[in-house]
């Protein structure tokens, strides 16, 4: 029997410079989201999401600095995507 372990982040990886890929993703929200209401959307069956803008990018995101607005209260689904950790380096890898 063998133990997979789980590759730790590229801490090479940085937020700065990126096309911020992950912020163009759905991101589904939860009942107990802190997000104010006009950074989220309801679906046609009222599941919460953030909102996008037209062009898919997360309406929460500064797009001069490529920084999220509500960092601090950003949803479960975004604290979990993390710099450099699998589901980032994956996204990145199929933007370029």
């Amino acid at each position: 029997m063998t133990n997979e372990a789980t590759p730790l982040p590229d801490t090479t990886a940085t937020c700065a410079f990126c096309d911020a890929c992950c912020c163009r993703q759905e991101a589904m929200l939860f009942n107990d989201t802190e997000v104010p209401d006009q950074f989220i959307e309801l679906g046609t069956r009222g599941e919460m999401s953030m909102a996008r803008l037209e062009d898919g990018w997360c309406a929460a995101l500064d797009r001069n600095t490529m920084s999220c607005t509500i960092y601090e209260i950003r949803p479960w689904i975004c604290r979990e995507f993390e710099m450099g950790g699998y589901e980032c380096l994956a996204a990145r890898a199929a933007n370029l």
